[in-house]
């Protein structure tokens, strides 16, 4: 795709509408910040949330299986929903945006599970790293329907 073409289709753009490659760039590590961003504040508030409400242990207990499969399922909804941000806010292309933010959820969540490995079962470690690609790629997915449909008379 060249510099200045439509997100959906790859067609060139009317000429004078593109942007800077350092704004597209801009754009698009912007979009994927954000997707990461929203995940980040979203499962933390939630982490928090049932840690003060007494759903969780308090910090520094071992919470049980049952409580790890809790914050899996949350995690994968919040993925989800940070990956469609990122798709929304992207320039063009929102399900490779969505994936990248995804391949990135890849890389620390595998950084995370080096580092905390004895904090917790492995098979959550392990989840959380198998998540972010397919939870990238729903995210993604859902906002490229959502544009297909706009664009249906």
């Amino acid at each position: 795709m060249t510099a200045n073409t439509d997100h959906l289709s790859g067609t060139p753009a009317p000429f004078g509408t593109g942007a800077t490659p350092a704004r597209r760039l801009a754009r698009r590590s912007g979009a994927v910040f954000a997707g990461l961003l929203t995940i980040f504040a979203v499962t933390t508030a939630t982490d928090l949330l049932l840690h003060a409400t007494g759903v969780f242990p308090p910090f520094g207990e071992r919470m049980s299986d049952a409580l790890f499969l809790l914050a899996t399922a949350y995690r994968v909804l919040y993925g989800i929903a940070g990956s469609y941000v990122t798709a929304r806010l992207a320039p063009d292309r929102p399900l490779e945006h969505a994936l990248a933010l995804g391949t990135l959820g890849v890389l620390i969540s595998t950084a995370g599970a080096v580092a905390m490995w004895n904090y917790g079962p492995g098979w959550y470690s392990l989840a959380i790293i198998a998540i972010a690609l397919p939870c990238a790629w729903l995210g993604g997915k859902l906002r490229t329907r959502e544009l297909e449909t706009a664009t249906r008379p």
